[in-house]
């Protein structure tokens, strides 16, 4: 089956499961989402969540935000990864837009790029969800389901996303990568998976990855009986 065609079926899969799909990062506008995906880096959605409310409350705009110490912002969200350096990137993000981009989020890959701790993954996913820009932000489980299922040989999250823009409709980018985004924590996780099981891997996988996946499995499942033995 080529890839153009694995594409259309796992789309039609993907809507049957989510015909309308959530964004995981709670937020109010292009600012709170930006700071939000920022913070997403290393640390689960659910734990962003968690500390943005805090945050948004005394930092709601990038005036205001700027307007806090990098210490105070650390103190709101220390239990992400990667927090002092997130404190001080959020800090001089904030204090960039109220400078150079009139307290606005910039709206281009290029301005947002350019800003503190703002990689190609957040610009995309800023640009797709709070403008409405196509695009296709390729996370890790985006990367290594394109992988499991042949749509890219998984080489590096730039090439994937090369590869899914080229087998999905421009005009689904934006809702299509949440949608395996969702599948990929729900259905479709990276650790003692089942592919024979599994809606899509069951026919999307190669027989050689289902195999190696299976070779994977089997440790653990011998482990586990052991365990239960003993």
């Amino acid at each position: 089956m080529k890839r153009a065609e694995k594409a259309e079926r796992i789309l039609t899969i993907l809507d049957d499961f989510y015909p309308e799909v959530p964004i995981p990062l709670d937020h109010k506008d292009a600012f709170t989402l930006l700071v939000a995906v920022l913070l997403s880096a290393q640390t689960t959605d659910v734990r962003v969540n968690q500390v943005t409310p805090a945050l948004f409350k005394e930092g709601p705009t990038p005036k205001k935000m700027a307007g806090l110490s990098v210490e105070r912002v650390l103190e709101h969200i220390k239990t992400c990864g990667l927090a002092p350096t997130k404190a001080k990137n959020v800090r001089k993000l904030a204090e960039i837009l109220v400078e150079l981009h009139g307290g606005k989020v910039p709206a281009t890959f290029e301005e947002l790029e350019a800003l503190p701790g703002v990689g190609h993954k957040t610009a995309s996913v800023v640009m797709a969800q709070a403008f409405g820009v196509p695009a296709f932000p390729v996370d890790t489980h985006i990367h290594r389901l394109a992988a499991r299922w042949g749509l890219s040989d998984g080489k590096n999250v730039d090439k994937t996303e090369r590869d899914l823009k080229a087998v999905f409709p421009e005009e689904r980018w934006n809702d299509v990568h949440l949608a395996i985004i969702w599948f990929g924590r729900e259905h479709c996780p990276a650790v003692g998976h089942d592919l024979t099981r599994c809606p899509i891997c069951s026919w999307a996988a190669s027989k050689k990855r289902i195999e190696e996946e299976a070779r994977k499995r089997a440790p653990k499942k011998k482990a586990k009986a052991r365990r239960a033995r003993a």
